[in-house]
């Protein structure tokens, strides 16, 4: 799945992840040329449940709400388990609703197992309807639950609960969030390692997740670790060992974000005209514009500045205090000439730059 996804965004063709209103069993295109999510690719979901799902939406219509969804569906066959995997995999996302609110605990009930009862109680009611005096049906008088006001999951959060039951990242990647980090200081990918005569000598930094880690002894009774990781192109394991897995172990955690720094050299023990890649620093990618002395530069055209603008420029530069210095390039385009103005006094955060 994983290559093909690759494939997809290589060509320019959309995978989007499931969802209630277009998916079916199996990966399939909808009416935009894209390519949905099967529902039967999320872990926890059966075909019967998804038979359940799709032969109602054929014959009354796309669900409209979450509301709706459970009073149509038939929920022994999308059981608990079922509504979970495919809430956490995005599934119900076109609704309008969080996952974090499907899944917020009020006592010892969430909000998903809150109308998964009205549902419940719904269909009873509708499978024998009670009729007053007059021989009218009268309307149910279970009451839908109202979702709770939460915040979203943060990115890494929800990427990770998706990668739990559909074993990708679909809806974004856990780097998406350091666009700037990754603009100023990485240089490579992790596809590139997989020659390494190629890139022997070269100074190299990557941004990349943990996906998963290993401690282990060798069988002198010696520790080291492992960190799998993954970027935008590619996966890598890398193994530490000796002083590097001293003062790098504590960077062993599930879903963290690093910047690595290395370069790929002759192994210094055993075969040592094997190539390998030699770790020389790691680091949390978020903490990585605090703690690079970097210089931001504002680049201005000459004729726009006036009294207003450069009380705009300081009241910004205020408000942005940090360790990085600041120059103000002044442009003369037609004459093609500039003025550089470095400030020794004001220092600013990379905030300042949004």
């Amino acid at each position: 799945v994983t290559l093909n996804m690759e494939e997809c965004r290589r060509i320019g063709v959309k995978v989007l992840g499931p969802d209630i209103n277009e998916s079916f069993y199996k990966f399939a295109v909808n009416e935009n040329g894209e390519i949905r999510f099967g529902l039967g690719a999320v872990k926890g979901v059966g075909e019967a449940a998804v038979h359940a799902i799709v032969s109602e939406r054929k014959a009354n219509g796309y669900y409209d709400s979450l509301e709706d969804f459970v009073k149509r569906v038939n929920l022994k066959s999308a059981n608990k388990r079922t509504l979970e995997s495919i809430s956490l995999a995005g599934g119900f996302d076109s609704f309008d609703i969080y996952r974090s609110q499907l899944f917020y605990h009020e006592g010892d009930t969430n909000y998903l197992e809150k109308i998964m009862r009205f549902g419940n109680k719904y269909q009873a009611e509708k499978a024998s309807p009670q009729i007053d005096m007059f021989g009218i049906i009268g309307e149910s008088s279970v009451q839908s639950p109202i979702p709770p006001p939460v915040e979203k999951w943060g990115t890494m959060e929800l990427l990770s609960k998706e990668k739990e039951v559909v074993g990708v990242y679909i809806s974004g990647h856990p780097l998406d969030d350091y666009k700037l980090e990754i603009e100023t200081f990485v240089n490579s990918s992790f596809d590139q390692l997989k020659n390494l005569q190629e890139v022997k000598g070269r100074d190299m930094r990557f941004a990349a997740v943990v996906t998963s880690i290993e401690h282990r002894e060798s069988s002198n009774g010696k520790k080291y670790g492992v960190l799998y990781l993954e970027d935008y192109q590619d996966s890598f394991r890398l193994f530490l060992f000796g002083s590097d897995y001293t003062d790098y172990k504590n960077f062993f955690n599930e879903g963290w974000v690093l910047f690595l720094r290395g370069r790929v050299q002759n192994r210094r023990w055993g075969d040592t005209d094997q190539l390998e890649f030699k770790i020389n620093k790691i680091q949390m990618l978020e903490q990585l514009m605090d703690s690079e002395n970097r210089k931001i530069i504002i680049e201005l055209p000459y004729d726009i500045i006036n009294e207003d603008l450069i009380t705009e420029l300081m009241n910004i530069i205020n408000k942005n205090k940090g360790n990085h210095l600041l120059k103000i390039k002044l442009k003369n385009y037609k004459e093609r000439y500039s003025v550089d103005l470095l400030s020794r006094i004001n220092k600013v955060d990379d905030n300042a730059i949004v």
